[in-house]
């Protein structure tokens, strides 16, 4: 049986989410974008459905959250964080929020909008039961 320490060694194919949160997110131009602030699980299929970035702010004042869908982020052990295909400009063009009661995380449309903004297929249009 794994023990909890295990979550935190970075070279094996799994990763506690603790150890995800704050984990820095890069250009494919090396460019750091933000972090990673939080995950969001989907409750029906069990799969990571967005990494919130965290980007804009100034000591965590001031910033937006945006809701990366996950299979955009790639583990880039060099670096030790993500690396997305994502430039600024398309981020701050992006959807994103300033707060939790300004997201619409139950809204599958909203949900759609922000997956197909990024140029992927919502993953609960194709999971059964989704």
């Amino acid at each position: 049986m794994a023990s909890l320490d295990d979550t935190a060694n970075p070279s094996g194919h799994l990763i506690g989410a603790d150890q995800v949160q704050g984990t820095v997110v890069y250009s494919l131009a090396g460019e750091k974008l933000g972090s990673v602030e939080d995950v969001m699980i989907d409750k029906r299929s069990g799969r990571i459905a967005y990494a919130l970035l965290s980007f804009g702010s100034f000591l965590g004042v001031g910033g937006h959250y945006y809701p990366l869908p996950w299979e955009k982020l790639k583990y880039d052990t060099e670096k030790g964080g993500y690396v997305v295909d994502v430039d600024r400009e398309t981020l701050e063009g992006a959807p994103s929020y300033s707060d939790e009661k300004t997201a619409t995380w139950g809204d599958d449309a909203w949900s759609r909008d922000v997956y197909m903004y990024y140029g992927v297929h919502p993953f609960w249009d194709i999971v059964p039961g989704g």
